[in-house]
């Protein structure tokens, strides 16, 4: 079958090329909905307190959530519901 020899580019076949392509795509929109729904969050603050304050100590991820939490009650105006 053509689809399964390997191809001169690396030894893959057509197969394991399109599983490939898959895969990242999946990766791709999984990250895309972890941003959206803040599941980085808290890493990405981190990251930024290290790079602008380095000073200052990272909050627990716990304490992080509760500020936010709370940051977003005080101002509802804020968010759709």
């Amino acid at each position: 079958m053509a689809g399964d020899q390997p191809s001169a580019a690396g030894g893959r076949t057509a197969q394991q090329g399109v599983a490939q392509l898959v895969l990242t795509a999946l990766r791709g929109v999984r990250w895309w909905v972890g941003s959206v729904m803040g599941d980085n969050a808290y890493a990405r603050y981190v990251q930024h307190l290290a790079l602008h304050h380095p000073e200052q100590a990272p909050p627990t991820e716990r304490e992080y959530w509760r500020v936010r939490y709370a940051e977003a009650e005080a101002a509802p105006a804020s968010r759709c519901c």
